[in-house]
């Protein structure tokens, strides 16, 4: 059976038949990854760069911290609501065919967002089509990488292309001393905007025909029981929701604390490398492990607990370090299960990859909808303190809920 690029190789593995075709079979894994990972990172790029320039956007646009926090949930609106209509048709005509022109799309958006938006409801407007451009992106690159990198390297890949998003908080971090505080704010997003572009450049096309493609989705059986795929999706969402707020209000919170914009840019950036580092390693070790990775998963957003109190202490006493340290622990394992927990559902759900992100995905892109907005309400009403500390609490309580909703797969045979 035909993969996407229409070479002669299963489904699930690339088979070795002499070295010159390990060579190449070799050289296609790291092409295709590398399409993924940019791709990934420039439909990330609007809402984690608008999170790191908040302070620069919000006096440019003239809107407060609420209406910011507004913004941003709406380009997870977006998103969720097009994560399972792009899962479907995903799986329907192939991630190829949808990957290159959300790419040419998003690079679009970004230039609008550089060179249009000069009011709080036209960063709305825009925000909310880069979610979108987002959710195609990412369930159709889950989709990509399952039916053309192999089984046993499939935990790294996913790892290196979940990597992509903590990237983008790393380079939105960066962009504050270098760009907007020197050339301005909307200099980051055209350059945002070229990196969309050159990912679909790279983007490889699709050598299998429409009717190929269908002709072998109908050999596929089934649909697959969804109900476990929910819960573990909530638990999921409550696990981005603390998450939300480290993208959107890190660096806020860092000068509200002492910190000088530069040097909480900086710290926004470090934390985003962190997380980086953190989701490659645990693809890296998925694929050693071989089982196990929903409890792995829980365990590390126990982790992010420690640092969202770190997070919280550190505000509440005015302990620099203490902040600086609860964010990049909070980063790294309170955001760093990413990739590794699409990684498990991806192998839990070989037949329909993109459709089973597609739904656990929703939980996400819902909670990323309430997160900025509670978030932004706590620190209107309380503190930042309080809001660190409660997003800790929804982080613990996420984990277990996918505890819970992988003991549900393990009843359904998954």
């Amino acid at each position: 059976m035909s993969g996407e690029d229409g070479s002669n190789e299963s489904e699930e593995s690339i088979p070795v038949i002499a070295t010159n075709v390990a060579s190449v079979a070799k050289g296609r894994i790291v092409k295709d990854v590398l399409a993924a990972i940019t791709a990934s990172t420039s439909t990330s790029l609007a809402v984690f760069l608008t999170g790191a320039l908040a302070i620069q956007m919000r006096n440019s646009l003239h809107f407060g911290a609420g209406a910011f926090g507004f913004a941003i949930s709406i380009y997870y609106l977006g998103a969720a609501l097009g994560s399972i209509p792009f899962g479907r048709l995903a799986e329907a005509i192939g991630g190829i065919r949808i990957m290159r022109p959300t790419a040419v799309c998003t690079a679009f958006i970004l230039l609008v967002l550089a060179v249009t938006v000069h009011s709080w409801t036209e960063l709305v407007i825009v925000l909310f089509f880069a979610g979108l451009l987002s959710a195609a992106m990412q369930t159709s690159s889950n989709l990509f990488l399952a039916r053309r990198i192999p089984g046993n390297r499939q935990g790294f890949a996913y790892g290196l292309k979940q990597a992509a998003i903590p990237f983008s908080a790393l380079l939105g971090g960066l962009a504050v001393p270098w760009i907007a505080l020197t050339i301005g704010w909307r200099w980051a997003f055209v350059g945002a905007a070229a990196i969309s572009a050159l990912a679909a450049l790279i983007i490889p096309r699709s050598q299998v025909s429409l009717a190929d493609y269908r002709a072998r989705r109908k050999n596929l059986g089934p649909p697959e029981d969804l109900r476990p795929l929910m819960i573990m999706g909530i638990g999921f969402g409550l696990s981005v929701f603390a998450a939300t707020g480290l993208t959107a209000f890190l660096v806020t919170s860092g000068v509200a604390g002492g910190l000088a914009k530069s040097s909480a840019g900086f710290v926004a950036a470090i934390a985003g490398a962190m997380a980086l580092i953190i989701r490659i390693l645990s693809g890296v070790f998925a694929d050693r492990r071989g089982k196990g990775h929903f409890k792995v998963v829980a365990i590390m957003l126990g982790i992010g607990f420690v640092g969202f109190l770190g997070l919280a202490i550190g505000m509440g006493t005015g302990t620099k370090w203490l902040f600086i340290a609860g964010a990049v622990l909070a980063f790294g394992a309170g955001w760093g299960w990413n990739g590794l927990f699409n990684y498990a559902v991806i192998i839990t759900h070989q037949r329909a990859p993109a459709r089973a992100t597609g739904v656990t995905q929703v939980g996400g892109r819902l909670a990323g909808v309430l997160g900025p907005v509670v978030f932004g309400l706590i620190v209107a009403h309380g503190s930042f303190a309080y809001a660190w500390l409660v997003d800790g609490f929804v982080c613990l309580i996420g984990a277990g809920i996918i505890l819970y909703g992988r003991l549900l797969m393990l009843r359904v045979g998954r």
